[in-house]
């Protein structure tokens, strides 16, 4: 693919964009000059005529004498079952007409980019073909296009109505956006050529009557910039929408921009179901996979009765407000009994849901996101579950295995890329169909227990249930506890983990201070003359040019002297340095003699050059998944944060540690170089971005040969040689999806496996053993040590009983619920374990909570029987969280743990109430 020189151009975020900008007003001002705002010459040439709709008083322009805007005519959907085209195409070949039309009219075609959206750190998924192009640099979008004008198949993921997809005939949480983009400079265009063009690609490429065609005037708005648009339809379906961002501020004060953007997208999807005229879009979009479902569904219908009512449902959306309306009225209008909607409707939405689900995940995976609880990924677990609970409701015998084949073999004629990842994707869906499973028999029992209550569950009841136990709306809707999924849940669910978090900064006025000139990027004196700027809040000094790194990328900052002072934090505000000082500052306008700590910089610069290696080893071992999440730099050790599904192996973590080391071994170039950003991402591709997203239109590519490239400005090493030896000194999983490696390089490295050496010798001391023979004496020692675990053990069997039928005499009673408690600093958890666990099978409404005490610390025990109506694990969180620490568990068993020995009663006490409150006691 050729790829011409970057275009770019700015938009300004600052403060119009906190506040709404009145679509209306803007669409009043612009339609009441027409000929300024919407008129173009192909209107002129072909005759089009502006026209206000009779029901909704919006203005179009047709050539068919219409009196009424597409959504309100009387042929709106009428193209399922007669499309106004002769020629078909589904949704690859339409991809291939669309991509063919536009290249012969000068487009340079691009590949998609990623569904996962990198290079924003405001959004998880890519929305729109546009967002592909767009840049945040401090107040501004930028638009950097990497040919100009452009077109593209970009893949969209949104999720806010997913309750809709496989109901309406055209919702979908993933579609093509055909992007058409064009900056209006020397190569590029404007509105006259852009409706040309999309007109011609309606008529010529699909053999549309131009008759059929009829285009809408309206805005569009965002971000502090606005623009007219059209929106152009054919029998009631809107194809695309041309949009012309021209103008910046609020209306009535606002200006031109400097470099106005063309953005036309239009839904390939739409593309193929206009030529196709098949009852819904699902029927001509996913290649093989309906017709595969539909065999094992054993569905028997006639596309006749599907036509009908898939009209209905299309232009019943257009009328009522709720879905449930939607399908009541489709329902009545097209004559089907309950009988066909329980065989054929039902059974037709949840195949077309599964397909399009899956599909969704098949470019989320690919692209390196996870299913998980955290960010983007709930959107991903919460689809599979989804498609798992429709299969199990359908009683459909499929392999998904089978089914990712045949979607990845017919997108990869668009989207070839998803070939290289297939096996990825069968691997991640295989582990979360697994945990799907095993939390099933926990969702009946819950399903089962509202539904014996006949509990009303409000759309917050429903996000609770999923958040804490994963019980989805269509699981509750499949065990009849609910009848309809309320229309705003996904919209909730999806607002309430995609919220950004900033972190609270020190604010500087810092008016005037030039930009600091980094000599780290360049010669990097450890000892340095600068001048001093300024000194703000008599300890922070801004130097016209320094050598301390400031903290940035989780790299922390270096050390030293300023004047014989200490350096004790150096940060980066904008373009400036600030360096804390301890003591007394200089002043201003001094001449001033600079020393960073060489040794803490040597540590951290190696300890960052091994986060890189770490990173792409552990990509290696474990899949392409991994991602870096976070990451931290110190002088004496790393740490490293990485996406994946399970908990690392020891195994997996000698793998990680071996592929490290030999890359050391190696000793391959780390070359550091500039390039403009788009050529960049175009290079090297967004993998670059592992750091998270640069701010900058300069970007600093770090790279290890092949072996990893990434954007980065961060210290690094020459060689990998220099890194002298890697060792990952700890592993966790620290959330879902989410596991932190803790490591050593260099000297710290060295260090390290000296102290395990000491400590070995101490062992073999303390066993009275050599080396040699260690390790049969510590198997000795072990057997000596298993021998009076296994009495104490039995011990606590032959006295469990007595002691529960004890505990459950003692325990309170709060309405249905027994509670019994004890603070213990004499027994240990296990005795506990063994009693709980007794005393909840002799009596299941018991709730036996024990918080044992260890010197400076308590272990949180926490057994409920099956008719205890609380989960044992939230009642562990709640107590370790008045105790100053952390636990959880299931609804039978939870532990955790805690510090404030000082208030143990008051946790006691504390649950108690939680318990009162739930049996409304």
């Amino acid at each position: 693919m050729a790829i011409r020189s970057a275009q770019s151009t700015f938009l300004n975020i600052g403060q119009v964009d906190t506040q709404k900008m009145n679509k209306e007003e803007i669409l009043a001002k612009f339609s009441s000059e027409p000929d300024r705002y919407y008129k173009v010459k192909l209107f002129e040439e072909q005759g089009f005529i502006r026209k206000s709709c009779s029901v909704c008083k919006r203005f179009f322009w047709t050539l068919d004498g219409r009196n009424q805007c597409p959504e309100h005519s009387d042929d709106t959907y009428s193209f399922i079952g007669n499309p106004p085209t002769s020629k078909r195409f589904d949704y690859t070949d339409a991809w291939r007409q669309v991509e063919s039309f536009f290249v012969k009219n000068g487009h340079t075609s691009i590949s998609r980019y990623p569904v996962v959206c990198r290079w924003r750190d405001d959004l998880y998924f890519t929305i729109a073909s546009i967002v592909d192009f767009q840049r945040v640099m401090g107040s501004k979008v930028v638009f950097e296009f990497p040919a100009n004008p452009l077109i593209v198949p970009q893949t969209c993921l949104r999720f806010k109505d997913i309750e809709n997809v496989g109901v309406t005939g055209r919702h979908f949480s993933s579609f093509c956006m055909i992007g058409q983009h064009s900056i209006p400079n020397g190569s590029g265009y404007w509105k006259d050529e852009c409706v040309d063009l999309d007109f011609r690609l309606l008529t010529d490429a699909f053999g549309i009557n131009k008759s059929e065609i009829v285009f809408v005037e309206d805005v569009w708005a965002g971000g502090g910039s606005f623009g007219s648009s059209l929106e152009y339809y054919v029998r009631g379906l809107e194809l695309g929408n041309a949009v012309f961002t021209e103008f910046q501020g609020e209306l009535g004060n606002h200006t031109t921009l400097d470099q106005r953007i063309i953005d036309m997208g239009a839904g390939l999807e739409r593309f193929a179901w206009i030529t196709m005229g098949t009852p819904t879009a699902y029927d001509c979009c996913f290649g093989p996979i309906t017709e595969k479902l539909l065999q094992k569904s054993g569905i028997d219908f006639d596309s006749l009765m599907l036509t009908r009512y898939f009209t209905e449902i299309a232009k019943g959306l257009e009328k009522y407000p709720d879905l449930s309306h939607v399908r009541r009225s489709a329902i009545k209008e097209s004559g089907l009994t309950d009988d066909k909607m329980t065989r054929i409707i039902t059974p037709l939405e949840g195949i077309y849901m599964i397909a399009d689900h899956l599909r969704t995940l098949i470019f989320a995976i690919s692209d390196g996101a996870l299913p998980s609880n955290v960010g983007g990924g709930y959107n991903l677990r919460i689809i599979l579950r989804r498609i798992m609970a429709t299969i199990d409701r359908l009683g459909l015998r499929v392999d998904l295995d089978e089914l990712i084949d045949s979607h990845i073999d017919y997108l990869k004629k668009t989207y070839p890329e998803l070939e290289q990842y297939r096996s990825e994707v069968k691997t991640i869906i295989g582990i979360e169909v697994g945990r799907y499973h095993e939390s099933k028999s926990r969702m009946e029992k819950i399903a089962q227990n509202l539904k014996s209550q006949k509990k009303t569950l409000n759309v917050d009841d429903m996000i609770r249930l999923y958040e804490s136990d994963g019980v989805t709306p269509d699981y509750l809707k499949e065990y009849n506890v609910i009848s309809e999924i309320p229309d705003s849940f996904y919209t909730k669910l999806s607002d309430l983990h995609q919220s950004e978090k900033k972190k609270a900064v020190e604010e500087f006025d810092l008016t005037g201070i030039p930009e600091t000139d980094l000599l780290f990027y360049k010669d990097d004196p450890v000892k340095f003359d600068a001048k001093v700027l300024r000194v703000l809040k008599s300890k922070f000094v801004v130097l016209d040019r320094t050598s301390f790194y400031a903290r940035g990328g989780g790299q922390e900052p270096d050390h030293g002297s300023i004047n014989g002072q200490s350096v004790i934090d150096v940060t980066k505000h904008g373009s400036i340095v600030l360096h804390e000082i301890s003591g007394i500052a200089p002043k201003e306008g001094q001449l001033v003699s600079c020393e960073i700590d060489v040794d803490r910089r040597s540590g951290i610069t190696k300890h960052h050059t091994s986060t890189h290696v770490i990173n792409s080893s552990a990509r290696n071992v474990l899949g392409s998944w991994v991602w870096q999440h976070s990451a931290f730099k110190e002088k004496d050790y790393g740490r490293l944060d990485i996406t994946h599904h399970s908990s690392l192996t020891d195994e997996e973590i000698r793998k990680i540690e071996s592929f490290a080391n030999t890359v050391i071994q190696k000793n391959l170039p780390v070359t550091i170089q500039e390039y403009e950003r788009g050529q960049a991402e175009q290079t090297f591709g967004f993998r670059i971005y592992q750091g998270g997203v640069v701010p900058v239109k300069s970007v600093r590519i770090v790279r290890i040969e092949d072996f990893d490239v990434e954007a980065c400005g961060g210290t690094h090493v020459r060689r990998t040689g220099e890194l002298g030896l890697i060792k990952i000194t700890k592993s966790e999983r620290i959330q879902d999806g989410v596991i932190r490696l803790e490591f050593v390089s260099g000297r710290s490295a060295i260090e390290f496996v000296q102290k395990q050496e000491e400590d070995i010798m101490s062992i073999i001391k303390s066993l009275g053993s050599n080396r040699e023979k260690i390790i049969k004496s510590f198997e000795h020692a072990m057997s000596d040590s298993e021998s009076a675990k296994k009495k104490l053990k039995q011990l606590i069997k032959r006295t469990s009983s007595t002691v529960a039928r004890q505990a459950i005499e003692s325990a309170k009673r709060f309405g249905p619920i027994k509670f019994y408690s004890t603070i213990d600093d004499e027994l240990d958890e296990e005795f506990h374990i063994a009693v709980g666990e007794d005393a909840i099978r002799q009596e299941p409404t018991l709730l036996y909570c024990a918080l044992v005490v260890r010197g400076s610390g308590i272990r949180i025990i926490v057994f409920a029987g099956e008719q205890a109506q609380f989960k044992a694990g939230d009642l562990v969180k709640e107590i370790s969280a008045k105790l100053g620490g952390s636990g959880g568990g299931d609804a039978r068993f939870g532990q955790g743990g805690g510090k404030d020995t000082a208030r143990l009663a008051e946790a006691i006490s504390y649950a108690e109430l939680l318990i009162k409150k739930t049996v409304n006691v």
